[in-house]
């Protein structure tokens, strides 16, 4: 969400001593007792990763160059361009949308061909609906310049899942999206 590496990832919790209880394991070879210093100051065990803090540093340069202001800007951003996909997917007459409320920045959606659009609701549909999304990921990964995940959802046939995280991205990127699984999925007859 806010761009960087998962290394760089932070989990912050209010509750003291949690992440220490949690994933403590005092391990002597790694956080030696005899050291000259107070080794309370040690705090690999209060963290995930253990003794990759420098790992925090990239997100704490991140946080310097961008500041308050642009991880705020950075973030809202995000949930723009979610509700820009949301809306183009909301305006095509092939698109249709999983679940009516995306789930945070994640965006579920089918593309159905007019040969599948025209059939009624139920277990045939449903099964010609299920091939659609892996045809039209073979056809991205073919031509090479988007791929975009696919997944069912226990009886919920296959459908694209597309997940706005990209610092980079704009608008423009996602009406590409749209468009390319339009044109790669328009002349699928099933």
């Amino acid at each position: 969400l806010l761009g960087v590496t998962l290394q760089c990832s932070c989990l912050l919790v209010k509750e003291d001593g949690l992440l220490e209880a949690c994933n403590a394991l005092h391990a002597d070879y790694l956080f030696q007792q005899d050291k000259h210093y107070d080794i309370s100051y040690d705090t690999g065990d209060k963290a995930i990763q253990c003794g990759r803090h420098v790992d925090i540093f990239k997100f704490w340069l991140m946080w310097r160059a961008k500041g308050r202001v642009g991880m705020e800007e950075h973030v809202n951003l995000m949930f723009e361009l979610r509700d820009y996909l949301v809306e183009l997917i909301n305006e095509r007459p092939n698109f249709r949308l999983v679940f009516e409320e995306p789930q945070f920045l994640n965006v579920c959606f089918w593309f159905i061909p007019d040969c599948v659009l025209k059939m009624e609701s139920g277990e045939k549909r449903d099964k010609k609906l299920h091939k659609i999304a892996p045809i039209i990921k073979g056809r991205m990964m073919n031509k090479g310049d988007l791929m975009v995940g696919y997944q069912p959802l226990f009886q919920i046939p296959n459908f694209f899942r597309m997940v706005i995280s990209n610092q980079a991205c704009r608008k423009q990127d996602i009406l590409y999206v749209v468009d390319e699984i339009e044109r790669l999925g328009r002349d699928i007859v099933i």
